[in-house]
């Protein structure tokens, strides 16, 4: 039986999305509207996700709003270990950026759902941006994405593509943090794709009977990711394994 990954894919807090390469997310922000429901009103109906290898999954939107006594270790691990000036890319509704502001880091949060930034300004997150990453120009010393915010890079050939980008926006001796998963146990009672890497999956929203358009992700075992790293001048350093195929990763340009 396939083990459900919809749980894994909260960061589609879509800051860089898969469709022309990190394109707006919109025309169709189905996600957006059931954000905009449960953040106004408390109350939201059932937000569906469909998928390319089972039933559709039911996401609790509730997860999106939680602070820090809600937060797994990985997260808290990661943002413990922001400094400088500090990108949150996929920033979806802030949770991360307002911990990060608390403690006095200079954090921009970016998102390309116009709903998600509107809430995100509401709640007090003071650098909030509709912004897609892949067109943004200033430089950071902390880049993070998590919830498997990298899954957004949607396939191999994009995540390598992403890392060779996202240099553009780090300062010397700079960080990119970012969790993944293997999902290696899919497969344990089935073949693997053969035209695909096995973590390439797909995903549609639906909410009040309106489907988002179908979109591509990526989950990525470590080896996979050290690789990559490799061929694109990081370093990589696995900073926390939770026991149950989810990891934290650290990676520094070659010098």
């Amino acid at each position: 039986m396939l083990k459900s990954l919809g749980f894994y894919l909260f960061a589609l807090s879509f800051g860089l999305f898969p469709f022309s390469f990190l394109s707006i997310f919109v025309p169709m922000d189905v996600f957006g509207k059931a954000l905009t429901d449960i953040y106004k009103t408390g109350e939201a109906d059932v937000l569906w996700l469909h998928n390319s290898y089972g039933e559709p999954e039911e996401m609790p939107l509730e997860f999106f709003f939680r602070d820090d006594e809600d937060m797994p270790v990985l997260e808290l691990q990661a943002l413990h270990m922001c400094e400088g000036k500090v990108l949150d890319i996929g920033a979806g509704v802030g949770s991360h950026a307002l911990l990060l502001q608390a403690f006095n880091i200079d954090v921009t949060a970016i998102d390309v759902s116009e709903a998600a930034v509107n809430i995100m300004k509401d709640r007090g997150v003071k650098k909030a941006l509709l912004q897609d990453v892949y067109t943004y120009k200033e430089k950071f010393d902390t880049i993070f994405m998590l919830m498997n915010g990298i899954g957004v890079t949607g396939t191999l050939p994009g995540f390598k593509d992403f890392l060779i980008k996202i240099k553009e926006l780090l300062n010397p001796n700079g960080q990119v943090i970012f969790d993944s998963s293997d999902i290696s146990y899919l497969y344990e009672d089935l073949p693997r794709p053969q035209n695909q890497y096995y973590g390439e999956v797909s995903y549609q929203y639906e909410y009040k009977g309106e489907k988002g358009n179908w979109f591509n992700w990526i989950y990525i075992d470590e080896e996979t990711i050290k690789a990559t790293a490799e061929e694109t001048g990081w370093n990589c350093e696995l900073i926390f394994d939770d026991g149950e195929d989810q990891y934290l990763v650290r990676l520094t340009q070659k010098i």
